[in-house]
C-alpha cells in the first residue's frame, strides 16, 4: 500500500512539473507577443527609442540587413537615419509570427527564436525603400525580461 501511494505521489509531482512548465512556456510566449505587439504600436507612433526598447541594450546585439551592424547604440541611429519622418515610418504591421522557445541548460526557456512577416503602409520613403519583408530574431531571457539580441531582416 505505501509503495501504491508512492507511484501516485510521484506521478502527481510529475503532472504538476508537467503542467507549472506548459505554464510558463505559455506566459514566456505571451511576453514576447506582447513585446512584438508593444513595438509595432511604437512604430506607428514614430517613436523609434520605445521601439527599441525590445532590444537588449548591449554592444553584442546585432542587426543583419543589407549591412551587419552591432551595438545598441548603432542600431538605434540606423533606424534613426533610415526613417526620418512619420510618414516614412508609416503603419507597421506583422504577420505569420512563429514563437519557439529553447531551453537552456537548466532546462527553462532561455532563449526564443521568432520568425514573420512585416508590412509598412507608408506615403514616402527615405533611405529605407522595402515596405514588404521577413525576419528572425533571437530572444534572450534576463533580468530585465525577453530581449532581441539577433535581428536578421530582409
Amino acid at each position: 500500500m505505501r509503495r501504491i501511494r508512492l507511484v501516485c505521489f510521484a506521478a502527481l509531482v510529475a503532472i504538476f512539473g508537467t503542467w507549472a512548465a506548459l505554464a510558463q512556456a505559455g506566459a514566456d510566449e505571451a511576453a514576447i507577443r506582447s513585446a512584438i505587439e508593444a513595438q509595432a504600436s511604437a512604430w506607428n507612433r514614430a517613436d523609434i527609442p520605445a521601439f527599441m526598447r525590445s532590444y537588449e541594450d548591449s554592444p553584442e546585439t546585432t542587426f543583419i540587413g543589407a549591412k551587419l551592424r552591432k551595438g545598441y547604440g548603432p542600431i538605434l541611429e540606423r533606424y534613426k537615419t533610415a526613417y526620418t519622418t512619420p510618414e516614412q515610418m508609416g503603419t507597421l504591421t506583422f504577420g505569420d509570427l512563429d514563437v519557439r522557445l529553447l531551453k537552456g541548460s537548466c532546462g527553462k526557456p532561455e532563449f526564443a527564436v521568432v520568425t514573420g512577416t512585416f508590412h509598412l503602409q507608408r506615403t514616402a520613403k527615405g533611405e529605407a525603400k522595402k515596405d514588404d519583408g521577413i525576419f528572425s530574431l533571437v530572444w534572450r531571457k534576463g533580468a530585465d525580461g525577453w530581449k532581441i539580441v539577433l535581428d536578421h531582416t530582409s
